[in-house]
């Protein structure tokens, strides 16, 4: 296993890390999974076996349940491994109960360490932007939580780069924490972040955690063209993260997985993977699984190799075009590009 720095913190995680997002199955989250303790337990031992070294949940997860399951089955080994919680999304019926408010953030964080068993969180992570709660006060309370002792590092999911970047700046002008990490969905099916918070990661030295790097299972290999999914998997239309825009494109995406990953004598699910692990400014890929059968492949993605030509295979069957202002730049400005622009702009710099 590879540890990577978590953007210009000192902190390095592995290359993968576990989601618990399947812990528990309340609710709406019995569509992901339905984990139980026993079963997480041994799905911990096998990722932590594999050298993962970061857990990450949130208190949303199936009313809070997937934390009390991730801090029981970490009883007695707290100290080996850091624990990744977000907060933000409504969890109950006050009007208080969402958003990204001192309020609503401090109680959070207490009810999240308690669920948890821990005095500390190693990464309290924003899950979403809140346009209605000033920046000054977001900032404040989780500089506040660090100050405490309570939380070791912040980090952000699910913000425009415009939202990160001044929350960014926020932060740099008043002193407070400054996010070290974001969250984002990043896939071959959907490369939306590589046009603004990839380069504003490269940028700001930002570490970049994905969610969903298997996209809800579709380049999985188990959706292929004019076929069935097997039972119980969620498909096109079930589960709406991702969004899937192009259905033709992505059953050419899975062909080309598949096929590399025949040539290796491994899953789609692993090329997919180990596609992500090579692109810019990316450091860990959060991969939850029902099976243990599923999270030993997945794990196994982290020593997977893939060869420059395979490479430039699945760059192109996933190619988007690029938007404005980024294609005016290509054409005006390619002789001041700096590593950020690079990022997005450097496959293009030949045509």
């Amino acid at each position: 296993m590879e540890y990577r720095r978590l953007g210009r913190s000192g902190l390095r995680v592995s290359t993968i890390t576990m989601g618990t997002m399947t812990f528990g199955g309340k609710g709406g989250f019995a569509a992901v999974g339905n984990t139980d303790v026993a079963t997480a337990r041994r799905q911990v031992d096998l990722a932590l076996d594999a050298g993962v070294n970061l857990l990450d949940t949130a208190d949303m997860y199936s009313d809070g349940l997937s934390e009390e399951i991730t801090g029981e089955v970490l009883a007695g080994r707290r100290d080996d491994v850091l624990i990744a919680t977000k907060a933000r999304m409504v969890v109950g019926p006050g009007p208080n109960d969402g958003g990204a408010s001192r309020y609503h953030l401090v109680r959070s964080a207490e009810r999240s360490l308690k669920r948890l068993r821990t005095d500390h969180i190693d990464l309290y992570q924003i899950h979403e932007w809140d346009g209605q709660t000033p920046l000054e006060e977001t900032l404040e309370a989780l500089d506040t939580l660090v100050r405490s002792g309570k939380v070791r590092y912040v980090g952000v999911s699910n913000h425009t780069g415009w939202q990160l970047m001044k929350a960014l700046a926020t932060s740099d002008a008043h002193g407070y924490q400054r996010y070290v990490s974001q969250q984002i969905h990043y896939t071959l099916q959907a490369r939306d972040a590589e046009s603004e918070l990839v380069p504003l990661s490269i940028d700001q030295d930002l570490g970049v955690l994905v969610w969903s790097p298997l996209a809800g299972g579709l380049l999985s290999g188990k959706y292929r063209r004019d076929g069935s999914a097997p039972e119980g998997s969620r498909h096109l239309g079930d589960w709406s993260e991702p969004p899937v825009h192009d259905e033709g494109q992505l059953y050419d995406i899975v062909d080309v997985l598949v096929e590399v990953g025949a040539a290796h004598g491994v899953s789609a699910a692993q090329v997919a993977l180990a596609w992500l692990l090579g692109r810019p400014a990316v450091t860990s890929l959060v991969v939850g699984a029902r099976t243990e059968e599923q999270l030993a492949d997945n794990l196994a993605a982290a020593d997977l190799v893939l060869a420059a030509d395979e490479r430039a295979r699945l760059d192109a069957v996933s190619a988007v075009p690029l938007r404005y202002p980024h294609w005016h730049q290509l054409a005006t400005a390619r002789e001041r590009l700096s590593e950020a622009d690079l990022s997005l702009l450097s496959p293009h710099l030949s045509s």
